[in-house]
């Protein structure tokens, strides 16, 4: 098994592509051991290599998110890991992967008159924003809308990075107002 990585536009987090499908459905965001543990079997492993501190699930990558040492310290570890759970068949999620798309959708808020709005701004951020994230190792949710203003939450290599900032503002929020009117700014949120 060949695993391939590559850099994030945030150098606190790396990018692992093993050249199969990590998850079907949806993300999967850990930012800690204990619900990292519960919920997969990989993530949790992960976790045990001294220094990782986020792991983060796409359709066919995992990033991680270190606090320790420099990568070349950490990256055989990771490597390791990855290569050792694929091998033994064990699956990426104990449970659904589903899971994480359902609780997003339940967590939205906005008022019932902008639905057609919230359409247009989802539909836009799943066909031109989050394609681009993703090869970025990451991944953008929809979380509200309220007043002009659109909630977004970052994950994977996009949570902390030092450029994620520039991308809502200077990206996102150009696009989002471009394409909609109504819109008015752009926020994140956990």
């Amino acid at each position: 098994m060949f695993i391939q990585t590559e850099a994030t536009p945030n150098p606190a987090t790396l990018k692992f592509l093993p050249g199969k499908e990590v998850l079907i459905d949806g993300t999967a965001d850990f930012r800690d051991a204990a619900t990292a543990r519960a919920a997969s079997p990989l993530a949790g492993r992960l976790f045990d290599v001294p220094g990782v501190t986020g792991v983060f699930f796409g359709y066919d990558f995992i990033t991680v998110t270190k606090n320790g040492p420099d990568w070349q310290h950490l990256k055989p570890a990771i490597l390791g890991t990855i290569m050792e759970h694929f091998m033994s068949g064990a699956p990426v999620m104990a449970t659904s992967g589903k899971r994480s798309a359902e609780t997003d959708a339940e967590d939205e808020f906005f008022d019932e008159a902008d639905a057609e709005i919230v359409v247009t701004i989802k539909e836009l951020l799943d066909t031109r924003v989050r394609p681009a994230v993703a090869q970025d190792g990451g991944d953008i949710t929809f979380r509200g809308y309220e007043n002009g203003t659109v909630f977004l939450n970052m994950k994977g290599a996009c949570a902390g990075c030092p450029s994620s900032t520039a991308t809502l503002k200077h990206g996102i929020q150009n696009l989002l107002r471009h394409f909609i009117p109504e819109v008015q700014q752009v926020e994140q949120v956990a």
